[in-house]
């Protein structure tokens, strides 16, 4: 039978390119797996985070194998980004594509007696060939998801194919209640003596179908009579056994769980699960946390997913690759419908040897995780017309959108366009189903914008599946203040930024889905913003996952069933004025609030209750009460509130836009663009306009104040935005930028003689 041995511990790593060495080097490192060494300048806000290639060690004993001709396999559940390995001075495998596993057979280099060394040169080094190329998150080092050793006999269940299972399992609700499971598994160097024997068990362990097939004609369908589905409510998981069988003897053993459900979108109605329409609402997520980088333990991945089961989400997307296995079976647990998806992301690169890493990474998506209930939808790429359009770019779509349909005819493929992606872009119609990724109220334009782009979108293209694949803002639990407005990164600008949104979506429950952007705050070395840098803020949770921001309970509140009051605001414990605003989010249909022990007032209302309250001097209590639900904080009435509570740029925005303006001097601000040749324009894109130092001072001072980035050639968000104009940037940014702020942009362009 087969033997499972992790070889997680008494490594050695050293963080230097220092190529093979011939025995295990005592002067590395110690280390435990999983392991990065992005933990801690992955998201620390120094600016920029170690790529390179480093060495892992390990020295290993071969495991006795009962009978001749047993094979020896190595495994990685994952190392980022590419990995070369050795087994005794010799190289054994070699891996693109940070996410997803493989395997390499290491029998012919082992030896019997004494200890086998283990080498792997690991590398997030930026390759041409291998995704993702540029992206608004951390692309951590290391071998990050532990390593394997598995022992089979010679005949086994097969481990060569793309890292999968060796099984694949695809079960059908029948009208009747019962169920169809079609099984096939595919086995390595059996004979006429070999049979697969399927066994299937409900929860309660009972075997309810089985069958036997031959070892080379493996595929058969089993029937469960009064099958029970899997649903997100009830996430009933039956387990799948095949056993390869010598005569009396059992020679290897796979397994999966597997769920019963069928499943569907409807441009006018949403999503329906086991006949049942229910709009998809829930949130996006990486796998990253604080100082641990993306080295999380098994225990780590359930406890992300038991916080998300907390906000009462039914539905997850994994971006933007592939997620851990522990994560993926927390899915399966706990009912969340997944969104899964490979790290084509931003900016397409036009080597067809990148191409062949999509279509790589995409067999490995689906093959590895073909069994699991949650997921439901394949993702094909993320905001790709960042990096522009082609006739290349779109059939590449195509082909992606073709593999999936060869490799799963059961789950649907969807796409995350831009925001700027056109209504009748050729994009659309690629995929089954569609969304977009908006962050009107943040990045550009008003909240209040989503409702009629979303309405607009379904008019024009009453065919299309539409969903909201991601929007969101920063929230920092630092800032606050009575007036939130956007870009102020306060706690209460993303709670009230999210109030709006929970509405929006909650009216329209054709949307397929939702995913707010993000759950947790996450690593983005390249960011700097807000005061907080290295990270991306946009998280309902903190990323050392120690505090729900206020956001996190309005959806709480929309979402979970279970009865909740929560107070607002309490990290904005110091407040001046004669009143102040107190919100309450409750999914009760009355609150009362108190005042140090004074009712204040009752209030009816949908979710968002709002009070004025005239705080007492000093420290006051503050308490909500709905029946037998009860919060409380403590609040301070002081003259001044602390400086902290405001970010400085804030104020230095708005200048700089008045500034701006006052630059622009006499110009006709509404007079038609010009676009003379051989000069620069808003159209270039910013790696040509990067040619002349001065064009591009003008306009790294207009993207800051359009959309807060600061751009330059090779540093933070340069190699994923290089590819865009400022006419796009500023399209983005939309109503939030003043009226003329783009023509006078491009009237400062035109001066300049292209290079």
């Amino acid at each position: 039978m087969r033997n499972l041995i992790h070889l997680n511990h008494d490594w050695r790593f050293i963080q230097k390119d220092v190529g093979l060495p011939d025995t295990l080097p005592e002067d590395w490192q110690k280390v435990n797996l999983p392991h990065s060494w992005n933990a801690v300048d992955g998201h620390d806000g120094n600016g920029s985070y170690d790529r390179g290639r480093y060495w892992y060690a390990k020295t290993f004993s071969t495991p006795k194998q009962p009978l001749a001709g047993g094979r020896v396999y190595v495994e990685f559940p994952a190392a980022g980004q590419q990995a070369r390995v050795y087994v005794n001075g010799k190289e054994v495998a070699y891996h693109e594509g940070g996410y997803s596993a493989f395997r390499a057979d290491i029998t012919d280099v082992c030896v019997e007696e004494g200890e086998n060394l283990l080498v792997v040169a690991c590398s997030n080094e930026s390759k041409s060939n291998v995704y993702p190329q540029a992206a608004d998150f951390t692309f951590y080092g290391g071998l990050y998801r532990g390593v394997n050793l598995i022992s089979v006999p010679e005949v086994h269940f097969d481990l060569d194919y793309y890292g999968g299972p060796g099984l694949q399992v695809t079960p059908k609700p029948c009208e009747d209640g019962g169920a169809t499971f079609e099984m096939v598994s595919w086995v390595t160097n059996a004979d006429e003596n070999f049979t697969v024997m399927y066994s299937v068990y409900d929860e309660d362990g009972e075997e309810v179908a089985s069958a036997v097939r031959p070892a080379d004609q493996t595929k058969v369908t089993v029937y469960v009579p009064d099958a029970a589905r899997w649903d997100i409510d009830n996430p009933y998981l039956y387990t799948v056994v095949a056993t390869l069988q010598r005569r009396n003897e059992a020679y290897d053993e796979v397994s999966a769980r597997v769920g019963v459900r069928s499943f569907s979108c409807d441009p006018q109605k949403g999503f329906c699960i086991n006949g049942v329409w229910t709009p998809l609402r829930g949130v996006s997520r990486h796998q990253d946390q604080l100082y641990k980088g993306n080295a999380l333990t098994r225990e780590d991945h359930y406890d992300d997913a038991c916080i998300i089961k907390e906000l009462g989400a039914n539905t997850i997307r994994l971006a933007h690759y592939q997620h851990s296995q522990d994560f993926y079976d927390a899915c399966d647990d706990l009912g969340f419908i997944v969104w899964a998806e490979i790290p084509f992301i931003s900016v397409m690169n036009k080597d067809p040897e990148a191409h062949q890493n999509c279509i790589s990474q995409m067999k490995e998506l689906i093959i590895q995780n073909y069994n699991h209930p949650s997921i439901c939808f394949w993702g094909v790429s993320n905001e790709i017309l960042i990096g522009g359009i082609s006739e290349q770019l779109v059939e590449n779509h195509k082909e992606l959108n073709a593999l999936c349909k060869e490799l799963d005819p059961t789950r649907l493929t969807t796409i995350a366009h831009v925001s700027m992606t056109p209504i009748d872009s050729p994009m659309h119609g690629l995929t089954d189903v569609e969304s977009y990724n908006h962050y009107f109220g943040w990045y550009g334009g008003k909240m209040e914008d989503n409702g009629p782009w979303l309405d607009n979108f379904h008019e024009v293209h009453p065919e299309v599946c539409l969903g909201v694949s991601e929007y969101g803002c920063e929230g920092i639990i630092t800032y606050h203040g009575p007036n939130p407005a956007c870009k102020d990164y306060s706690e209460e600008y993303q709670a009230l930024y999210h109030e709006h949104m929970a509405k929006v979506l909650d009216e329209r429950p054709w949307i397929w889905s939702s995913h707010v952007w993000n759950m947790f705050d996450f690593g983005c070395a390249a960011r700097n913003e807000g005061g907080v840098a290295g990270r991306n803020n946009k998280g309902l949770v903190t990323m050392d996952r120690r505090t729900r921001k206020d956001s996190f309970y309005i959806y709480k509140a929309y979402w979970n069933e279970e009865p909740m009051v929560h107070l607002c605001g309490r990290r904005y414990a110091q407040r001046a004025g004669e009143t102040t605003e107190v919100k309450v989010y409750s999914n009760q249909p009355t609150v009362a609030l108190y005042l140090n022990g004074k009712l204040v007032e009752e209030k009816s209302a949908d979710k968002v209750f709002t009070y004025q309250v005239a705080l007492e001097d000093g420290f006051n209590i503050l308490t909500a009460v709905s029946g037998d639900l009860k919060d409380s904080m403590t609040l301070e009435k002081v003259e001044k509130e602390p400086s902290i509570y405001v970010l400085p740029e804030v104020n230095e925005r708005a200048e700089g836009v008045a500034n701006w303006f006052k630059l622009a001097g006499d110009l006709n601000l509404e007079a038609p663009m010009e676009f003379p040749e051989g000069k620069y324009s808003v159209k270039d894109t910013m790696e040509s306009i990067a040619e002349c130092p001065e064009a591009l001072e003008i306009v790294q001072k207009a993207v800051k104040l359009a959309t807060n980035f600061d751009l330059a050639p090779g540093v933070g968000m340069w190699d994923m935005m290089k590819g865009m104009t400022p006419e796009g940037m500023c399209g983005m940014a939309g109503s939030t930028l003043p009226k003329g702020f783009l023509e006078s942009l491009n009237a400062k362009l035109i001066k300049f003689d292209k290079k």
